[in-house]
């Protein structure tokens, strides 16, 4: 992990154990979007789930104090063995103590469901600090484009820059990931706080337009900016 400090932009990305799958079906897909926003606030209850199940997707009960965040959510994508986040660090420590929270959670909750034992994830979360405009455009490209597009299933990365329409429309359609909101129609959301990147991709044309002239098939951007986190 790099160091950073309050109001640094971090791009963070979290793998499985032995790269074993961390989700196993659409009910762990949707929980880890729920717990983007669930475990994203100082104030914890064991009972969250239960309760939350009563009053919909992501509302929070009323009698609960209000909402506290740990950071700021600019991006996310779930892969079946790892997942990418966007943060922005916005107090000492957060985004620490909501990757222990998010980890902590998956966890505890696979095993529970799946009778296993142990983290279900290698090691400690991995971090690179985000130093530049230039590095966090292409970044948020890298987490909400190329990680979906490896999912296509029309031929994943290599498919996806043959059909690059096709399989733009086919990833807005993923639901685990955030590039919907930056790229299609998806509206208001409870997640994210768009921050910096809100204002770099001031629209849907202009974030597909940056996506589409990406080279995602070369280990480095043009600019020798390391993205991959390995």
């Amino acid at each position: 992990m790099e160091p950073f400090t309050i109001d640094s932009f971090v791009h963070v990305v979290k793998r499985g154990a032995r790269g074993m799958h961390i989700t196993k079906n659409k009910s762990d897909q949707w929980r880890f979007v729920r717990l983007l926003y669930f475990m994203n606030d100082e104030f914890a209850d064991e009972n969250w789930e239960r309760k939350n199940n009563k009053q919909g997707l992501l509302v929070r009960p009323m009698n609960w104090p209000t909402k506290r965040p740990l950071v700021k959510i600019l991006a996310y994508c779930l892969m079946p063995n790892h997942f990418h986040l966007i943060l922005k660090e916005i107090r000492e420590g957060g985004v620490s103590m909501f990757m222990k929270k998010l980890g902590e959670s998956m966890t505890r909750h696979f095993n529970e469901k799946y009778q296993e034992k142990g983290s279900i994830f290698q090691g400690a979360y991995k971090s690179r600090t985000i130093n530049s405009d230039e590095y966090l455009r292409y970044v948020g490209a890298y987490v909400m484009a190329k990680n979906p597009f490896e999912l296509y299933p029309k031929g994943g990365l290599e498919g996806a820059t043959k059909d690059f329409e096709d399989a733009w429309q086919w990833a807005v359609d993923y639901p685990f990931c955030s590039l919907a909101d930056y790229g299609g129609g998806r509206g208001y959301s409870v997640i994210l706080d768009k921050d910096l990147l809100g204002e770099i991709f001031i629209s849907p044309k202009k974030f597909k337009e940056f996506c589409q002239s990406c080279k995602f098939t070369d280990v480095r951007h043009p600019s020798n900016l390391q993205i991959d986190l390995v």
